[in-house]
């Protein structure tokens, strides 16, 4: 069964922005994009989390401080 989706002109744009090839149709954009979200491991997404969760409690350190550490 083929069927129409609505999209905003500026995802169109992103993803004209994102073909290969001129050939190339819009549902493989959309497949590739699904299959890399899919294919991170469990693993992956834990420490993804771990990480968000870091960033907003403030236990990160920036560019700059480690520049300002290392003199460069």
């Amino acid at each position: 069964m083929v069927t129409s989706i609505q999209i905003s002109e500026e995802l169109l744009e992103h993803l004209k922005k994102m073909k290969i090839h001129e050939k190339e149709s819009y549902e493989d954009i959309i497949l590739d994009l699904i299959e890399d979200r899919l294919e991170l491991s469990e693993e992956t997404k834990k420490e993804i989390e771990e990480s968000r969760k870091e960033v907003k409690e403030g236990k990160t350190v920036s560019l700059e401080e480690i520049k300002r550490k290392l003199a460069i």
